[in-house]
Parts: structure tokens; sequence; C-alpha cells
């Protein structure tokens, strides 16, 4: 690519992990159309995206980490569960039918955006909930489904997680968007992407260092802007970009 093209790369993948750091996923609402736009097939730019993410999640982590915003024992549950789901998603990536699985992703997504703006008070402030042995064996097959989206489908299972950590476990938006951009971001996507690879589809790697780059910067500054703002601000945030990517799959 010449240098305008790399910028725009770069800048493409800068201010999408900026809004799925801020908001708990979603990065590839711009990063993996504009990796198509560009000219990559889709299995390549399926694979070279989920690849590209995972510097979503380690920018992320050094702030979460640093600002202490989650729990680690949550986080190894999260990526247990989810991970067994990611690696079956990307196994079956290239058997289904994409256009009807992201439709049905599209309307699944916008209600949830439509849900949380009408439950005013949903995510303020933690309010434990299921967290029994019962509650967390019903939430792990709730997460390994996501996990399975997550490995097939392109954008919008980081807001899934998200909302789920939310509604169904009690916890603030924060710390909900913490737990997702580090189990999902960091190691969901990571074993995803080389399941995607072994799968057949491989990676582009001349345009990955930039996309790295844009992922990581962007992250860190997504998840540095969630330590300064209020639990309202980022569900507004989570909201606009559950409208945004439901309408996208939708169209």
């Amino acid at each position: 690519m010449d240098w305008i093209n790399t910028f725009g790369l770069f800048l493409g993948s800068f201010l999408a992990n900026t809004l799925a750091s801020l908001s708990g996923g979603g990065a590839g609402l711009l990063q993996f159309p504009l990796l198509i736009f560009l000219g990559l097939p889709f299995s390549v730019a399926l694979a070279t995206h989920k690849v590209a993410s995972v510097a979503l999640g380690i920018g992320a982590a050094f702030t979460h980490i640093r600002n202490r915003t989650f729990d680690y024992r949550v986080a190894l549950y999260v990526i247990a569960v989810g991970s067994i789901g990611a690696v079956i998603g990307a196994n079956i990536v290239l058997l289904i039918p994409t256009d009807i699985a992201e439709t049905l992703l599209g309307l699944m997504i916008l209600a949830i955006g439509i849900y949380s703006r009408f439950k005013k008070q949903l995510g303020q402030q933690e309010t434990p909930n299921h967290r029994t042995r019962t509650g967390w064996f019903i939430g792990g097959i709730g997460l390994m489904i996501i996990g399975i989206i997550n490995g097939s489908l392109t954008a919008g299972s980081g807001l899934l997680v998200t909302i789920f950590l939310v509604r169904w476990f009690g916890y603030s938006y924060k710390q909900a968007v913490a737990l997702t951009l580090i189990c999902v971001g960091l190691f969901w996507n990571g074993i995803g992407g080389l399941a995607i690879v072994q799968a057949g589809a491989p990676i582009y790697w001349p345009w990955l260092p930039v996309l790295l780059l844009g992922s990581f910067a962007g992250g860190s500054l997504g998840a540095y802007l969630t330590t300064r703002y209020s639990n309202q601000f980022i569900k507004v945030c989570f909201e606009l970009l559950t409208f945004a990517i439901g309408i996208k799959l939708l169209l």
C-alpha cells in the first residue's frame, strides 16, 4: 500500500478499537469492512482482523490491570468457557450462511441496545446476581454460546459479553467492559484467530503491523477513558455502538 492507504488503515483501526475499548466491543464495525474495502477476501480479512484485535486486549489490559478494575478469578472463568466456543465457531465459520447469521446477530444486538436504553439503571452499580454454582454453570453455557458467535462472525460478540455480564451477573458497565476487553479482546480473539488460520484462512501479514499498532493505541486510549468517565457515559457509548453495529449487520 502507499502511505495514504497505510495511514487510512491505521486511522480506521485506531478509531474502531478506541470505540470498542470504551464500550466493550465492536471493533469489527469499522476494521473488518475496511480490510475488505482495501481488497482482502472475506476469510483472509476475518483472520487478519481477529489476530489484530488481540492488540486491543493487550492495550486495554495494561490500563485495567493497573487500576484493578476486574476480578482475576472471574476473568479466568470467562476466558475458559468462552475460548471453547471461540474454537468451535472458528471451525464452522466457513460452513454457515454468513448473510443469515449476520442478520440474526444484527437483530439481537439492536434489541440489546434498545433494552439497555429503556433500563435506565442497568449497570450503573454492581448488584451481584447469579453468583452461585448453578448461576456460574448457566452463565458459562451462555458465554460459550457467545464464544461460538465470536469465533464465527466479525463484530458484536464483545457487546454481547458486556451486556451478559451486566444483566446475568450484575456487574457495572465499567467492570463488564474491563472483563470483556481482556477476555474477549486478548484471549477469545487470539484463540479464535489461530483456529481460523488452522481451518485454512491465511493472515495477510504485510498489513498486520499497522493493524496491531492501531489496535494497541486505540485499546489503550479507550481503556484510559473508561477510568475517567462514569458508568452512565459508558452505558450511552455502549448503546450507540449497539445501534450502529445492529443496523450495519442488517444492511
